[in-house]
């Protein structure tokens, strides 16, 4: 095996580690240095073009017969990946996913088969509600990921992402500001969690490791 690509291993095997362990100790992980982090620029850059020729859509809330766009609730707005359809960058993110997936049930025997994830941006003053990612009709969602792509940003432009560690909607909480190359990754069924509206607009990438089950763009179009 080639130096580079040995190095490369091994930094995708220390971070997987770092955030297994923090799940299982916490349920909660919050990494600033990881391999996806040098993907942040190209990231953000795929999704301002792809804004620009008008791919995302409103989001909203339910799935299937029962998906409405709810803006009193959320006002983001979104565009599944379509693994047919990806960038460089969009292709690296989801090797170093499934690197993860793959490590998650090694060493935490949780089953996961699939990962799914779209683009999300909140434009100045977008808000997302308390609310669960691990629901009644969404029980296969395990862990939920979010990578931040939002450079130079400061903690007065807000935008936090607010998660309950135990009463939704009480303290104690923590809030996580969006900072680019920061990536999330918690227990999707355990913490209630919000978006916090922002000064600027704000752009992610969200995403979902699961144990089957639909997937879910089938739910927005």
């Amino acid at each position: 095996m080639a130096g580079s690509d040995a190095g490369a291993l091994a930094e995708s095997a220390s971070w997987c580690a770092a955030l297994s362990m923090a799940l299982e100790q916490d349920g909660l992980a919050v990494l600033d240095e990881t391999p996806l982090t040098a993907l942040a620029p190209a990231l953000a850059a795929d999704a301002r073009g792809l804004e620009r020729v008008g791919r995302f859509r409103n989001a909203g809330v339910g799935r299937g017969a029962s998906f409405r766009v709810r803006p009193e609730i959320r006002d983001d707005r979104v565009l599944w990946w379509d693994p047919e359809r990806c960038t460089r960058a969009m292709r690296l993110y989801r090797i170093e996913m499934e690197r993860l997936r793959q490590h998650l049930n090694q060493t935490l025997w949780l089953g996961l088969a699939r990962f799914e994830t779209h683009f999300a941006v909140y434009p100045a003053g977008a808000r997302y509600q308390t609310h669960l990612d691990r629901f009644a009709s969404a029980p296969h969602r395990m862990v939920s990921l979010i990578f931040y792509l939002n450079a130079e940003w400061q903690a007065e432009d807000g935008g936090h992402l607010r998660l309950y560690l135990d009463v939704p909607e009480s303290e104690p909480w923590r809030d996580i500001l969006p900072i680019a190359g920061r990536l999330v990754a918690f227990e999707s069924g355990r913490f209630h969690h919000e978006v916090r509206p922002g000064r600027r607009s704000r752009r992610s990438v969200v995403g979902w490791l699961t144990r089957g089950g639909p997937y879910y763009e089938s739910s927005i179009t």
